[in-house]
């Protein structure tokens, strides 16, 4: 079991923090049925070195909710084939898949979908219910709803790559969602990447904060979110950390779906944790969080760490980065380490763990 801190040189460091109590979350029944259509014709679209980047979108639909999929890869799929490992990327709380498939002119590559295509995975993205293209119901799109529209999501995603496990990454509450999922069907998942992760919440001032508003979100399904807010997702932990130009440009693409979203996750996350218990998570785990990043600390995530089950496992802290690892000006030492995990060799020893 290693604990790697990201620095200009990694080096290991012995964990010293005592293990908090784990909790659990009551998930409610998952509805299986679930049919799903394409939305749009496939698009190509030029990426690195004349590598052509293909994408199209796709809908899943778990009873009345209709669920907005999009899918990135370079080339299209043949037919048939599962030629790519397939990584499935989960969104936070007050951001739709949007900031996963981010342009920001003049700025280099903000797309985390271009560039884990280019790395060679099939990728794959959704908005969850009430964020985004997808249908907006009365519903609070807390932390258990999302492991329902993953559920509906995933069935897509088998019938159209063939694959019958793939890899999972969240991030902020995406990361309690994919934790979650792994929880309720971890036969379907590889690898995971949890980033800006929280378990208990204990000592986070950015919990702390927003605490003061809990009585909001218990009884209002919908919260504000104008420009202003979407902003200090990049600036309230550590000012540059992230460019400017990223948050206007997220601002921009987001606001077309509305000024207000759920509140079910900040409920979740005020009120409810832990919602994911580390003893039920029994798939390989990247546990990575950005230097100063206010939604958790140090000890509440080394806590969650020694807990895993699984020793397939590493706990990384990125230098420079705040809450936003994805949209960060240092988003490449992100996207390197998250990489070097999904690509791991496969161990050649046999040894099974007692």
């Amino acid at each position: 079991m290693s604990v790697t801190k990201a620095r200009t040189s990694r080096r290991n460091f012995l964990l010293g923090a005592a293990p908090a109590i784990a909790g659990g979350l009551a998930l409610p029944g998952v509805a299986r049925e679930v049919f799903a259509q394409t939305a749009g014709a496939a698009k190509e679209k030029s990426g690195a070195a004349g590598e052509k980047i293909w994408s199209k979108e796709y809908w899943a639909q778990q009873g009345d909710v209709k669920l907005y999929m999009f899918r990135k890869r370079v080339g299209a799929p043949p037919a048939g084939k599962t030629d790519k490992p397939v990584l499935f990327l989960v969104h936070g709380s007050s951001i739709s898949s949007t900031s996963f498939d981010l342009s920001v002119p003049g700025k280099g590559e903000y797309s985390m979908m271009n560039e884990f295509a280019r790395y060679g995975f099939d990728v794959w993205t959704m908005d969850f219910e009430g964020y985004g293209r997808s249908s907006r119901t009365e519903r609070n799109a807390n932390v258990a709803q999302g492991v329902e529209n993953l559920t509906a999501a995933v069935q897509v995603l088998i019938r159209e790559t063939g694959h019958q496990k793939f890899h999972l990454f969240g991030e902020s509450s995406g990361a309690l969602r994919a934790g979650a999922f792994a929880m309720a069907m971890p036969e379907v998942v590889n690898r995971m990447v949890l980033a800006a992760f929280t378990y208990t919440g204990e000592g986070s001032p950015t919990l702390t904060d927003r605490a003061k508003q809990v009585e909001f979100y218990r009884t209002h399904n919908r919260r504000p979110r104008d420009r202003d807010m979407i902003r200090s997702i990049f600036t309230r932990d550590k000012p540059g950390t992230s460019d400017p130009a990223a948050g206007d440009a997220l601002a921009d693409a987001e606001l077309k779906f509305g000024n207000d979203i759920p509140t079910g996750t900040y409920l979740d996350m005020t009120a409810n944790l832990p919602v994911v218990d580390p003893l039920k998570v029994r798939v390989p785990v990247l546990l990575v969080r950005g230097e100063y990043d206010g939604i958790a600390t140090e000890v509440d995530l080394i806590n969650f760490f020694r807990q895993l089950p699984v020793a397939d496992r590493q706990f990384i802290i990125l230098p420079g980065m705040a809450h936003s690892l994805a949209l960060a000006i240092n988003r490449q030492l992100f996207w390197h380490t998250m990489r070097a995990f999904l690509e791991m060799p496969p161990r050649l020893d046999g040894v099974q763990a007692g």
